[in-house]
C-alpha cells in the first residue's frame, strides 16, 4: 500500500497579517568535508535560499542538503561547481526563491619548511568561502586569515638608542677600547644588548571579490604571495638556525600596522583573479594592552 505523507510546507494557511517575504531560510553548521585546493578540508557550510512567497509556509530544506552532499564527491572544488549547485537550489524552488547562498566556514592545512634547517611543519589557515546567486547573477567571496610576526619601528629604534648610550659609556669609562675584539666580546654582553625590540603575533583578514571566472579558488596562491609580502610568517618547527634567521628577518622588516596593511595593497592591487578586496591587519601589542589595526579596501 503506497502512503501519501502530509507535505505541510506546501499546505499554506497562513493569515495575511503574518505573510511576507524572507530574506534567508535554510541551515548552518552543516557538517561536510569539502576539497579545496586538492585538500580534504572537513567543513561547516551554511546554505540558504529567499523566501520571495509571502504566502508560502516554508522551503525544502531537505533539497538543500541533498544537494550539498553532491560537494564531497568533487575533488577540486571549483566556482563553477558551487554556481551549479546554486542553480539547482533555486530551480528545487521555483516560484519560491529567487535568491540562494552557500557558505563554507573551514581551514587549509598547509606543510611550510623551517627557513635553514630541514625541518617542516603545518601550519591553519582559517577560511570562508562565500557565493551568492540572484537569478543569474553570481557573486563569490573569499576571506582568508594570515598570522605572521610584526616588530615595531619605534621600539626598534628606542632600542638601539640604549645600545649607542651604553657603548658611548663604555668607552668614556674605558671598560672597553676601540679594539675590535674588545668591541666584539662587548657587544656580546648583556651590558650591550641592555634593549629589545617588541614583536607581536599578528593577523592579516584578508577578504576578496573573487573574478568568477577563474578556473579554480585561488587560496594557496593568496596565501603564499600575501606571506612573501609581509616577509615574516610565523614559523612551525624550527631550530636555533631557523629561530635566528626569523630574528633577522623580523629585524630587516620593520612594520607598523599601517606599512603592513600597505604592503598587500601592493600586492594585490589590480590582481588578476579578484575584482576587489577588503583588508584588516591586527597587530596584537605586547607594549599596550590594545591592538594596533588598520583597514582598506579597494573596489569594495
Amino acid at each position: 500500500m503506497n502512503l501519501v505523507l502530509p507535505d505541510i510546507s506546501a499546505e499554506s494557511t497562513l493569515p495575511k497579517a503574518y505573510s511576507h517575504s524572507l530574506d534567508w531560510v535554510g541551515m548552518e553548521n552543516i557538517a561536510l568535508p569539502v576539497h579545496i585546493e586538492n585538500t580534504r578540508c572537513p567543513s561547516q557550510i551554511n546554505a540558504f535560499v529567499s523566501l520571495d512567497d509571502p504566502f508560502a509556509k516554508g522551503i525544502h530544506m531537505s533539497r538543500l542538503y541533498t544537494r550539498l552532499l553532491e560537494l564531497t564527491n568533487i575533488k577540486n572544488l571549483s566556482l563553477f561547481d558551487i554556481k551549479h549547485v546554486l542553480k539547482d537550489f533555486l530551480e528545487s524552488h521555483k516560484d519560491l526563491s529567487t535568491h540562494a547562498k552557500i557558505e563554507i566556514h573551514s581551514e587549509l592545512y598547509i606543510e611550510r619548511p623551517a627557513l635553514i634547517s630541514k625541518l617542516s611543519g603545518w601550519k591553519s589557515y582559517p577560511f570562508v568561502l562565500s557565493c551568492q546567486l540572484l537569478k543569474d547573477q553570481f557573486e563569490a567571496r573569499l576571506k582568508v586569515e594570515i598570522p605572521y610576526s610584526s616588530t615595531c619601528p619605534c621600539s626598534a629604534a628606542l632600542a638601539r638608542n640604549i645600545i649607542q648610550q651604553r657603548f658611548q659609556t663604555a668607552l668614556a669609562n674605558q671598560e672597553i677600547s676601540l679594539d675590535q675584539q674588545q668591541i666584539v666580546d662587548w657587544l656580546n654582553t648583556t651590558d650591550a644588548i641592555a634593549a629589545t625590540p617588541h614583536s607581536q603575533r599578528s593577523f592579516a583578514i584578508l577578504n576578496f571579490k573573487l573574478d568568477q571566472n577563474i578556473k579554480h579558488i585561488p587560496l594557496i596562491l593568496f596565501i603564499n604571495q600575501a606571506e612573501q609580502s609581509l616577509m615574516t610568517a610565523v614559523q612551525t618547527a624550527v631550530k636555533r638556525i631557523d629561530e635566528q634567521a626569523f630574528a633577522v628577518a623580523n629585524g630587516q622588516n620593520l612594520m607598523f600596522c599601517e606599512d603592513a596593511l600597505r604592503r598587500l595593497y601592493g600586492t594585490f592591487l589590480q590582481h588578476k583573479n579578484i575584482k576587489g578586496f577588503n583588508f584588516k591587519v591586527i597587530h596584537a601589542e605586547s607594549l599596550h594592552a590594545h591592538d594596533a589595526v588598520a583597514r582598506g579596501s579597494w573596489q569594495w
